[in-house]
């Protein structure tokens, strides 16, 4: 059933505000019209964990990270986040609670150059007022200077050829330096948790496993940093997750280790199909 395949930057790493887990979801239910994407799904996310949110086509898990992330408000249930309620919060607030994430299509402004595409996650600690840009001249410069460290530093952790070609137009990078980019965009804003979506989407096994390392190491040098991570490639799934949460037709049917929800016999006909 589930085949075996075969991860990014030094940063600061994030203080645990309060104990108990990073996320917990409570009960969260979502519908469009007669539809339920999501019903009642519960599941939490430890302080430095990689959980892995898989399932078949049409699961509820792209719709678990719109509602996570105020894309969509929740029909009912809870979404505490760092010991607050953020339930229905809009993005922005999500954002800056210490929530980023990357989208399974490419998101990128594909003219615009890869330090242009990073610095779209770090708006929010960039001065923006018309006063500040126009008559203070050098603050500004400064800050794009620093911002530019920071983003070429970033990039750096991930790919060497990326740090050398900061101001190249993304649209002529693989698509491996793509996905590159759009994860340094999400942790330039220095979240707490990651949100992956299908990050494999479109690359080649190689390239999938070295994403995978770049992944790792991000967790690696980040120890406050928690990820959750949308991927059919079970392979990848077992590779890099603490745990795994199963969905299918919006309800949660598995949650444990990756071999125990591999061998879990709804998983494997949610997958298959009944024999």
């Amino acid at each position: 059933m589930m085949q075996t395949t075969d991860a990014a930057p030094a940063m600061e790493a994030a203080v645990p505000a309060t104990p108990g887990p990073l996320l917990d979801i409570e009960a969260l239910s979502k519908s469009f019209g007669g539809v339920r994407a999501l019903n009642d799904v519960s599941f939490c996310l430890g302080r430095g964990e990689i959980l892995g949110l898989i399932g078949p086509n049409g699961s509820g898990k792209t719709t678990s990270f719109n509602v996570l992330t105020g894309l969509y408000r929740p029909d009912g249930g809870k979404v505490l986040f760092d010991g607050g309620n953020i339930t229905g919060n809009a993005p922005q607030a999500v954002y800056r609670a210490g929530i980023a994430r990357t989208f399974q299509r490419s998101r990128l402004c594909l003219e615009l150059s890869i330090f242009d595409n990073i610095m779209v996650g770090n708006h929010a600690r960039l001065n923006q007022g018309l006063i500040f840009n126009l008559f203070n001249r050098k603050a500004f410069r400064l800050e794009v200077e620093s911002a530019l460290e920071e983003a070429t530093a970033l990039a750096a952790s991930f790919s060497p050829f990326l740090a050398e070609r900061m101001f190249a137009p993304v649209g002529a990078l693989p698509m491996i330096e793509r996905r590159r980019i759009e994860i340094c965009r999400a942790l330039i804003s220095r979240p707490k948790l990651l949100l992956l979506d299908e990050p494999s989407a479109g690359m080649t096994h190689e390239e999938t496993h070295q994403l995978m390392d770049d992944i790792l190491a991000v967790r690696d040098r980040q120890g406050g940093l928690s990820i959750i991570i949308i991927e059919h490639e079970m392979g990848v799934i077992e590779r890099v997750s603490d745990s795994c949460v199963v969905l299918n037709y919006g309800e949660k049917i598995a949650e444990g280790s990756y071999q125990d929800v591999a061998s879990d016999r709804q998983v494997q006909e949610a997958y298959l199909g009944s024999a």
